[in-house]
């Protein structure tokens, strides 16, 4: 099995992000934000100087999609002595990229919640609660940061150009909130979840942004937000203001919404 040292990272990279995600007042200008938004909102950010800045980051919510990305990983450590089968192929890349639920429910067939179990203990997540039913798997924003601060690393080198490529080629019309608020110069791969289910309504994004050696990696898990609009709103306008400090702009629109999209 692979796995890391929970501290591993570059110290000198930590030190040069960390100040310029700060010093600006951008997380308490977030929680500021996030406590006038209707629902539960709980927010993530974390650098590779190990700290993780936020608001309810150990609040549980139903996961919706975003265990997807943890079956992405589940399925190429699996792999990790040989290449994908077309089969494997075929079922994580629409899994990821268009959030496809059947391809998921097919991979989690085979992976299951050990499998979910065995990626967050890799990623030292530390509140993942499997229920037996992938959509109402239960996490926090604080251990999707952790997850997604070196979610490449967890991955077999052989397919970590595979992972990430699927991660930074989620569709254009899945391109709202936190994807809307990418800082000049920097580089985003992420997943979403969204949609209703047993418990909760909710709306969620998980990313990691990378810059040369920078790597951040933010959490936005809302729940029985107004509409899904406003949801991805408050993805967009934490994420903006968390990260302003990275760069002197922020680019990328809200993607507009479309009729007919499936859930998370």
């Amino acid at each position: 099995m692979l796995s890391i040292a929970a501290g591993d990272g570059n110290e000198q990279t930590a030190r040069r992000t960390e100040p310029a995600l700060l010093e600006h007042g951008g997380v308490t200008e977030a929680r500021r934000y996030a406590a006038t938004r209707p629902g539960t909102v709980a927010f993530a950010l974390m650098t590779e100087a190990g700290r993780i800045h936020g608001r309810n980051v150990d609040t549980p919510f139903r996961s919706a999609s975003m265990t997807k990305a943890m079956l992405l990983v589940a399925v190429l450590r699996r792999a990790a002595a040989r290449s994908l089968t077309g089969k494997e192929r075929k079922q994580v890349a629409p899994m990821i990229t268009a959030s496809d639920n059947d391809a998921a429910d097919e991979v989690y067939a085979s992976v299951g919640d050990l499998g979910l179990q065995a990626v967050a203990q890799a990623a030292h997540m530390l509140h993942l609660q499997p229920v037996g039913a992938l959509f109402e798997t239960r996490i926090t924003a604080a251990d999707q940061a952790r997850l997604f601060l070196r979610i490449d690393r967890y991955v077999p080198r052989r397919h970590r150009a595979y992972a990430m490529g699927l991660l930074r080629s989620v569709i254009p019309a899945q391109r709202w909130g936190i994807a809307a608020a990418v800082p000049h110069g920097w580089r985003i791969a992420f997943k979403g979840g969204w949609g209703p289910g047993v418990t909760q309504d909710v709306q969620h994004q998980v990313a990691l942004f990378t810059n040369a050696g920078l790597r951040v990696s933010l959490a936005v898990l809302t729940a029985d937000s107004p509409s899904a609009a406003y949801g991805r709103e408050t993805q967009r306008g934490i994420a903006a203001r968390l990260l302003h400090g990275l760069a002197g702009q922020v680019v990328g629109q809200v993607a507009p919404m479309g009729s007919g999209l499936p859930r998370g």
